[in-house]
């Protein structure tokens, strides 16, 4: 199973509205995939679901990190670097066995120039400390609100051909 993480627990985000197109493009691959929204945590998780206390209502997202192969994270950037509730979620999953030796993939975005590069540079490094295999190709769209359509797809060239590549050696990695 592949599990897209929409990185931010800011709701409407253009962070979910690009986790919804990589699943579409995934879906339009035959490739069946989710999405975890952070947005979609409880309000009190970071008291409830931290330090081996656990919530029922973190259950489900326990169960569906355990149960997922490979990962795409999306990831918007947040003063520099990754949003601090990304970073709270891979604490809060048990740790070995959540994240060790499966796969991920990690897009960056943000609404200025660079895409959010600190950002993924930084969560890669928490990937590797979890064991969780990092694909080389990771993407930077910068300019998010330049990039997607009224519908939420990107439609510029070089985004599409860097996404899609991303994506069918995602499917082989």
């Amino acid at each position: 199973m592949i599990t897209i993480i929409s990185g931010t627990n800011r709701p409407h985000s253009n962070t979910f509205k690009l986790a919804t197109y990589y699943q579409q493009k995934l879906t339009e691959r035959g490739v069946d995939s989710h999405i975890l929204s952070l947005a979609d945590l409880s309000s009190d998780f970071i008291g409830a679901d931290m330090y081996k206390n656990r919530s029922v209502a973190f259950q489900p997202y326990q169960d569906q990190v355990t149960a997922t192969e490979k990962f795409i994270f999306i990831i918007p950037e947040y003063n520099g670097s990754f949003p601090g509730i990304l970073k709270t979620f891979v604490d809060a999953c048990q740790f070995p066995n959540s994240f060790f030796n499966k796969k991920a993939a990690l897009v960056g975005l943000s609404s200025g120039r660079y895409g959010n590069v600190r950002g993924v540079d930084h969560f890669t490094g928490v990937c590797h400390y979890v064991r969780l295999q990092v694909m080389p190709l990771r993407i930077h769209i910068p300019h998010i609100f330049q990039e997607l359509d009224d519908q939420g797809n990107l439609y510029r060239g070089d985004t599409l051909r860097f996404t899609n590549e991303q994506l069918d050696e995602f499917i082989r990695f």
